[in-house]
């Protein structure tokens, strides 16, 4: 298996919240205020749970340059992450 994707599985098992942000951008292109409403996890603790997922290639953003409207989408590995964890 790939450091990579070990690296991915170790996050989301650490922390039931990052693998709900990641199951929600499972679902398709979203801001982070649109998360915070579905999965009830504050605004503050999404945007630093997506920072960490993109630091470990799972979600990217889609608008850098915006300092608001953000799109983040998840990655194929984020994908294959949830894979192993279901």
């Amino acid at each position: 298996m790939e450091r990579e994707l070990i690296e991915g599985i170790a996050i989301i098992q650490r922390s039931k919240c990052k693998e709900i942000v990641l199951r929600s951008l499972n679902n398709g292109i979203k801001m982070p205020s649109k998360i915070s409403k579905e999965t009830e996890i504050s605004i503050h603790h999404v945007s630093r749970y997506l920072k960490q997922l993109k630091e470990k290639h799972l979600v990217i953003c889609l608008n850098e340059d915006y300092k608001q409207g953000r799109l983040y989408e998840i990655t194929d590995l984020g994908k294959e992450v949830l894979k192993y964890i279901e």
